[in-house]
């Protein structure tokens, strides 16, 4: 009668800790997408209206954008590639007298009493019609954004010699060290508080 032999057997007791370990390893590791969304100031909602009424004040520029792509800025046509410089006329414009604690000793526009006082008080606000295409409303979004990064980068050369969006830039490198992330933030605040990026998504604007 033969022998009964032992079949070799294999602990797996260290499988769940290597397992549990990979996952950590995976979750920290991995990057997770995220959307990226526009940053925009919207209207707070006012259960007292009841009618939609829009007031072309000279420190608003009111841009609608149909469901055919046609721009309208303040009931005047505009196409989309004259829309960046009506944007950099309105912000940059200045219009508050000399002796006013409003008065942007900065701006380069020209000054016009029917006009934006100073890029403080600018505000773009855009409407769109429900049925406008998502990419003609991107396209107007980036002509606004370009308006803006355009006078920030000229009061940043003015000031320091560099574009903003270089220091956006370098600021958002990993690289980069503490004590410059600090001076660049300190610049970009500066600039971005002479030139606010004051763009609203709304299609109603009224004056405080």
């Amino acid at each position: 009668m033969s022998k009964r032999t032992d079949v070799p057997k294999v602990n797996a007791g260290s499988m769940a800790d290597i397992a549990f370990l990979l996952l950590i390893f995976f979750l920290v590791t991995t990057v997770i997408e995220t959307n990226a969304g526009l940053d925009r100031r919207l209207p707070r909602w006012n259960d007292n209206d009841t009618t939609i009424v829009m007031r072309y004040e000279r420190n608003v520029l009111a841009i609608f954008l149909d469901s055919n792509g046609k721009l309208m800025a303040n009931n005047n046509l505009v196409q989309l590639k004259e829309l960046k410089t009506v944007a950099l006329d309105f912000i940059d414009n200045g219009g508050s007298l000399s002796t006013s604690e409003e008065y942007c000793s900065y701006c380069k526009g020209e000054r016009s009493a029917t006009s934006s006082d100073n890029p403080a008080k600018a505000v773009i606000s855009l409407a769109s019609n429900r049925e406008t295409s998502y990419g003609a409303y991107i396209s107007v979004q980036n002509e606004l954004v370009a308006a803006y990064n355009e006078l920030r980068n000229r009061e940043a050369q003015r000031l320091f010699k560099m574009n903003f969006t270089d220091m956006e830039t370098q600021y958002g490198k990993a690289e980069t060290s503490l004590i410059v992330k600090k001076e660049l933030k300190e610049r970009i605040v500066q600039i971005q508080k002479r030139y606010p990026l004051n763009i609203i998504d709304a299609p109603t604007i009224t004056k405080n």
